[in-house]
Protein backbone atom coordinates (compact mmCIF):
# COMPACT_ATOMS: atom_id res chain seq x y z
CA UNK A 1 0.00 0.00 0.00
CA UNK A 2 1.52 3.24 -1.17
CA UNK A 3 -0.18 6.32 0.44
CA UNK A 4 0.23 9.70 -0.96
CA UNK A 5 -0.40 13.64 0.40
CA UNK A 6 -1.60 16.55 -1.15
CA UNK A 7 -1.89 14.60 -4.39
CA UNK A 8 -2.22 17.08 -7.63
CA UNK A 9 -5.15 15.29 -9.23
CA UNK A 10 -4.24 16.72 -12.72
CA UNK A 11 -1.79 14.05 -12.78
CA UNK A 12 -4.57 11.32 -12.31
CA UNK A 13 -7.36 12.98 -14.38
CA UNK A 14 -8.14 13.07 -18.28
CA UNK A 15 -8.76 17.08 -18.52
CA UNK A 16 -5.57 17.52 -16.56
CA UNK A 17 -7.26 20.08 -14.72
CA UNK A 18 -8.78 20.31 -10.67
CA UNK A 19 -7.16 21.30 -7.48
CA UNK A 20 -5.30 18.77 -5.23
CA UNK A 21 -6.57 15.22 -3.28
CA UNK A 22 -5.54 15.63 0.80
CA UNK A 23 -4.81 11.81 0.49
CA UNK A 24 -4.30 9.06 -2.09
CA UNK A 25 -3.95 5.51 -1.35
CA UNK A 26 -2.92 3.12 -4.08
CA UNK A 27 -3.53 -0.61 -3.15
CA UNK A 28 -1.95 -4.20 -4.45
CA UNK A 29 -4.50 -6.26 -2.73
CA UNK A 30 -7.89 -6.92 -2.22
CA UNK A 31 -6.49 -7.54 1.32
CA UNK A 32 -5.40 -4.04 0.99
CA UNK A 33 -8.51 -3.05 -0.31
CA UNK A 34 -10.40 -4.82 2.72
CA UNK A 35 -8.10 -2.58 5.36
CA UNK A 36 -8.54 0.44 3.72
CA UNK A 37 -12.20 0.52 3.63
CA UNK A 38 -12.32 -0.85 6.95
CA UNK A 39 -10.40 2.13 7.97
CA UNK A 40 -12.65 4.70 5.66
CA UNK A 41 -15.80 3.39 7.26
CA UNK A 42 -14.49 3.47 11.12
CA UNK A 43 -13.42 7.05 10.63
CA UNK A 44 -16.10 8.41 8.70
CA UNK A 45 -13.88 9.70 6.43
CA UNK A 46 -14.73 11.56 2.77
CA UNK A 47 -13.71 9.02 -0.08
CA UNK A 48 -13.95 8.41 -3.98
CA UNK A 49 -12.88 5.50 -6.00
CA UNK A 50 -11.03 6.39 -8.93
CA UNK A 51 -10.01 4.31 -12.16
CA UNK A 52 -8.09 5.99 -14.80
CA UNK A 53 -9.44 9.23 -13.93
CA UNK A 54 -11.12 9.62 -17.46
CA UNK A 55 -14.69 10.71 -16.23
CA UNK A 56 -13.60 12.48 -13.21
CA UNK A 57 -12.98 16.18 -12.85
CA UNK A 58 -11.39 17.48 -9.54
CA UNK A 59 -12.70 21.14 -8.23
CA UNK A 60 -9.67 23.62 -8.24
CA UNK A 61 -10.76 23.81 -4.53
CA UNK A 62 -10.02 19.91 -3.93
CA UNK A 63 -10.86 17.21 -2.69
CA UNK A 64 -10.78 16.65 1.33
CA UNK A 65 -11.01 13.01 1.79
CA UNK A 66 -9.03 9.88 0.57
CA UNK A 67 -9.07 8.98 -3.45
CA UNK A 68 -8.64 4.86 -3.49
CA UNK A 69 -6.49 3.47 -6.55
CA UNK A 70 -6.24 0.26 -7.38
CA UNK A 71 -2.17 -0.60 -8.53
CA UNK A 72 -0.78 -2.75 -10.86
CA UNK A 73 -1.86 -5.62 -9.48
CA UNK A 74 -5.65 -5.32 -10.75
CA UNK A 75 -4.66 -4.95 -13.97
CA UNK A 76 -4.78 -8.50 -14.96
CA UNK A 77 -7.02 -10.10 -17.44
CA UNK A 78 -6.95 -13.80 -18.15
CA UNK A 79 -9.17 -15.94 -21.00
CA UNK A 80 -11.24 -18.91 -19.74
CA UNK A 81 -13.36 -20.66 -22.33
CA UNK A 82 -15.55 -17.39 -24.08
CA UNK A 83 -15.14 -15.55 -20.69
CA UNK A 84 -12.20 -12.72 -20.29
CA UNK A 85 -11.85 -12.33 -16.22
CA UNK A 86 -10.75 -8.89 -16.25
CA UNK A 87 -8.72 -7.52 -12.93
CA UNK A 88 -10.83 -3.69 -12.54
CA UNK A 89 -7.96 -1.55 -12.92
CA UNK A 90 -7.34 -2.88 -16.79
CA UNK A 91 -7.35 -0.16 -19.30
CA UNK A 92 -10.76 -0.87 -21.76
CA UNK A 93 -7.68 -1.02 -24.64
CA UNK A 94 -5.41 -3.47 -22.86
CA UNK A 95 -8.75 -5.57 -22.67
CA UNK A 96 -9.73 -5.36 -26.59
CA UNK A 97 -6.33 -6.67 -26.90
CA UNK A 98 -7.06 -9.85 -24.88
CA UNK A 99 -10.32 -9.92 -26.74
CA UNK A 100 -8.84 -9.53 -29.98
CA UNK A 101 -5.97 -12.30 -29.48
CA UNK A 102 -8.51 -14.67 -27.88
CA UNK A 103 -10.96 -14.21 -31.22
CA UNK A 104 -13.60 -13.05 -28.65
CA UNK A 105 -16.46 -11.03 -30.02
CA UNK A 106 -18.75 -8.98 -28.27
CA UNK A 107 -15.97 -6.15 -26.59
CA UNK A 108 -15.63 -4.38 -30.11
CA UNK A 109 -18.00 -1.42 -29.09
CA UNK A 110 -15.55 -0.70 -25.94
CA UNK A 111 -12.37 -1.24 -27.33
CA UNK A 112 -11.58 2.63 -27.97
CA UNK A 113 -13.15 3.97 -24.56
CA UNK A 114 -10.89 5.61 -22.65
CA UNK A 115 -10.70 4.41 -19.17
CA UNK A 116 -10.68 1.14 -16.57
CA UNK A 117 -12.62 -1.59 -16.99
CA UNK A 118 -14.18 -0.74 -13.25
CA UNK A 119 -14.59 2.74 -14.58
CA UNK A 120 -16.77 1.28 -17.10
CA UNK A 121 -18.90 -0.77 -14.99
CA UNK A 122 -19.16 2.02 -12.28
CA UNK A 123 -20.89 3.92 -15.24
CA UNK A 124 -22.48 1.68 -17.71
CA UNK A 125 -20.21 3.36 -19.73
CA UNK A 126 -21.43 2.42 -23.81
CA UNK A 127 -20.26 3.49 -27.26
CA UNK A 128 -21.56 2.73 -30.83
CA UNK A 129 -24.75 0.61 -29.62
CA UNK A 130 -23.33 -1.44 -27.13
CA UNK A 131 -23.13 -0.77 -23.29
CA UNK A 132 -21.28 -2.89 -20.66
CA UNK A 133 -24.60 -4.13 -19.20
CA UNK A 134 -24.78 -6.58 -22.68
CA UNK A 135 -21.57 -8.52 -21.82
CA UNK A 136 -20.78 -8.38 -17.88
CA UNK A 137 -21.69 -11.63 -16.67
CA UNK A 138 -20.86 -10.74 -13.00
CA UNK A 139 -18.68 -8.73 -10.67
CA UNK A 140 -16.59 -9.63 -7.48
CA UNK A 141 -16.24 -6.52 -4.60
CA UNK A 142 -15.32 -5.20 -1.36
CA UNK A 143 -18.17 -3.98 0.68
CA UNK A 144 -17.98 -0.01 1.25
CA UNK A 145 -16.94 -1.29 5.28
CA UNK A 146 -15.01 -3.62 3.69
CA UNK A 147 -16.21 -6.56 6.04
CA UNK A 148 -16.12 -8.87 2.92
CA UNK A 149 -15.82 -9.97 -0.32
CA UNK A 150 -18.92 -10.79 -2.84
CA UNK A 151 -19.66 -12.10 -5.74
CA UNK A 152 -23.19 -10.58 -7.89
CA UNK A 153 -24.75 -11.23 -10.80
CA UNK A 154 -24.89 -8.75 -13.65
CA UNK A 155 -28.75 -8.60 -13.02
CA UNK A 156 -27.98 -7.47 -9.74
CA UNK A 157 -26.06 -4.81 -10.78
CA UNK A 158 -29.16 -2.75 -12.01
CA UNK A 159 -27.33 -1.18 -14.98
CA UNK A 160 -29.01 1.56 -17.00
CA UNK A 161 -28.41 4.23 -18.80
CA UNK A 162 -24.93 5.51 -17.80
CA UNK A 163 -25.45 3.93 -13.71
CA UNK A 164 -25.02 0.92 -11.72
CA UNK A 165 -26.24 -0.24 -8.10
CA UNK A 166 -21.79 0.61 -6.83
CA UNK A 167 -22.65 4.34 -7.76
CA UNK A 168 -25.52 4.08 -4.85
CA UNK A 169 -23.73 1.30 -2.47
CA UNK A 170 -20.55 2.35 -2.84
CA UNK A 171 -19.08 -0.84 -2.64
CA UNK A 172 -15.62 -1.43 -4.68
CA UNK A 173 -15.41 -3.57 -7.78
CA UNK A 174 -12.22 -5.89 -8.25
CA UNK A 175 -12.80 -8.31 -11.04
CA UNK A 176 -15.44 -8.34 -13.95
CA UNK A 177 -16.38 -11.38 -15.94
CA UNK A 178 -16.95 -10.27 -19.15
CA UNK A 179 -19.00 -12.98 -21.46
CA UNK A 180 -18.28 -12.92 -24.77
CA UNK A 181 -18.68 -15.20 -28.13
CA UNK A 182 -15.95 -16.53 -30.46
CA UNK A 183 -15.49 -15.01 -33.79
CA UNK A 184 -13.61 -14.34 -36.47
CA UNK A 185 -10.30 -12.54 -36.25
CA UNK A 186 -9.97 -10.72 -38.96
CA UNK A 187 -13.70 -9.09 -38.48
CA UNK A 188 -13.06 -8.41 -34.78
CA UNK A 189 -9.78 -6.54 -35.67
CA UNK A 190 -11.48 -4.34 -38.71
CA UNK A 191 -14.74 -3.44 -36.37
CA UNK A 192 -11.84 -2.60 -33.86
CA UNK A 193 -10.21 -0.23 -36.41
CA UNK A 194 -12.93 1.24 -38.00
CA UNK A 195 -14.42 1.97 -34.74
CA UNK A 196 -11.11 4.04 -34.01
CA UNK A 197 -11.44 5.57 -36.99
CA UNK A 198 -14.66 7.16 -36.62
CA UNK A 199 -13.61 8.01 -33.20
CA UNK A 200 -10.43 9.42 -34.35
CA UNK A 201 -11.84 11.50 -37.26
CA UNK A 202 -15.15 12.75 -35.06
CA UNK A 203 -14.04 13.16 -31.85
CA UNK A 204 -11.13 15.89 -30.20
CA UNK A 205 -9.13 13.31 -29.08
CA UNK A 206 -5.59 15.02 -29.16
CA UNK A 207 -7.05 17.04 -26.21
CA UNK A 208 -7.23 16.34 -22.96
CA UNK A 209 -11.35 15.95 -22.26
CA UNK A 210 -13.13 13.42 -20.23
CA UNK A 211 -15.26 12.25 -23.56
CA UNK A 212 -19.11 13.05 -24.11
CA UNK A 213 -19.57 15.63 -20.87
CA UNK A 214 -23.08 15.54 -21.25
CA UNK A 215 -25.24 12.42 -20.87
CA UNK A 216 -27.97 11.95 -23.69
CA UNK A 217 -31.25 13.18 -22.72
CA UNK A 218 -34.51 11.20 -23.75
CA UNK A 219 -35.54 11.94 -27.46
CA UNK A 220 -32.68 14.14 -28.31
CA UNK A 221 -28.62 13.95 -28.52
CA UNK A 222 -26.67 16.69 -26.27
CA UNK A 223 -24.16 17.22 -29.22
CA UNK A 224 -26.90 18.44 -31.40
CA UNK A 225 -28.85 20.53 -28.99
CA UNK A 226 -25.46 22.56 -27.82
CA UNK A 227 -24.07 22.97 -31.80
CA UNK A 228 -28.22 24.23 -32.39
CA UNK A 229 -27.95 26.70 -29.37
CA UNK A 230 -25.19 28.35 -31.11
CA UNK A 231 -22.29 27.34 -28.56
CA UNK A 232 -19.80 25.34 -30.89
CA UNK A 233 -16.75 26.78 -30.07
CA UNK A 234 -17.80 28.20 -27.02
CA UNK A 235 -15.08 29.51 -24.26
CA UNK A 236 -14.33 30.00 -20.87
CA UNK A 237 -10.84 30.74 -19.99
CA UNK A 238 -8.93 27.53 -21.44
CA UNK A 239 -12.24 25.16 -21.73
CA UNK A 240 -13.68 25.31 -25.37
CA UNK A 241 -17.27 23.38 -26.40
CA UNK A 242 -15.26 21.45 -29.31
CA UNK A 243 -15.44 23.07 -32.65
CA UNK A 244 -15.10 19.06 -33.97
CA UNK A 245 -18.01 17.17 -31.51
CA UNK A 246 -20.43 20.00 -29.44
CA UNK A 247 -20.77 16.95 -27.21
CA UNK A 248 -17.37 17.45 -25.98
CA UNK A 249 -15.79 20.45 -23.62
CA UNK A 250 -11.83 20.24 -24.12
CA UNK A 251 -9.11 21.63 -22.33
CA UNK A 252 -7.62 23.97 -25.16
CA UNK A 253 -5.01 25.12 -22.83
CA UNK A 254 -4.37 25.76 -19.62
CA UNK A 255 -8.01 25.21 -18.42
CA UNK A 256 -9.04 24.96 -14.86
CA UNK A 257 -11.99 23.13 -13.24
CA UNK A 258 -13.48 26.45 -12.72
CA UNK A 259 -13.61 27.31 -16.65
CA UNK A 260 -14.98 23.66 -17.17
CA UNK A 261 -17.99 24.22 -14.49
CA UNK A 262 -18.37 27.68 -15.71
CA UNK A 263 -18.62 26.47 -19.22
CA UNK A 264 -20.93 23.43 -18.19
CA UNK A 265 -22.82 26.05 -16.71
CA UNK A 266 -23.15 28.02 -19.74
CA UNK A 267 -24.07 25.19 -22.01
CA UNK A 268 -26.36 24.02 -19.35
CA UNK A 269 -28.72 27.14 -18.82
CA UNK A 270 -28.30 28.36 -22.97
CA UNK A 271 -29.51 25.03 -24.28
CA UNK A 272 -32.46 24.91 -21.30
CA UNK A 273 -33.39 28.69 -22.75
CA UNK A 274 -33.58 28.32 -26.53
CA UNK A 275 -35.13 24.20 -25.98
CA UNK A 276 -36.42 23.12 -22.38
CA UNK A 277 -34.22 20.36 -22.42
CA UNK A 278 -31.81 20.03 -18.87
CA UNK A 279 -28.59 18.50 -19.40
CA UNK A 280 -27.51 16.55 -17.20
CA UNK A 281 -22.84 16.06 -16.72
CA UNK A 282 -21.77 12.72 -17.08
CA UNK A 283 -18.70 13.57 -15.99
CA UNK A 284 -18.39 13.16 -11.74
CA UNK A 285 -17.46 16.33 -10.24
CA UNK A 286 -15.99 16.03 -7.30
CA UNK A 287 -14.43 18.10 -4.60
CA UNK A 288 -15.17 20.73 -1.50
CA UNK A 289 -18.03 23.36 -1.73
CA UNK A 290 -15.63 26.44 -1.22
Amino acid sequence: MERLQNVDMREFTSFKAGGKAREMVILESVEELREIMGEIHRLKKKYIVLGNGSNTLIKDSGFDGIVVKLGEAFNKVTVEGERLICGTGALMSVVAKVALAADLTGFEFASGIPGSIGGAIFMNAGAYGGEMKDIVESVTLVKNDGSETISINAADLDLSYRHSILEDTRDVAVTVTLKLKKGNHEEIAGRMAELTKRRNEKQPVQYPSAGSFFKRPAGYFAGKLIQDAGLKGATVGGAQVSDLHSGFIINKGGATATDIIDLMHLVQNTVYDKFGVRLEPEVRIIGDER
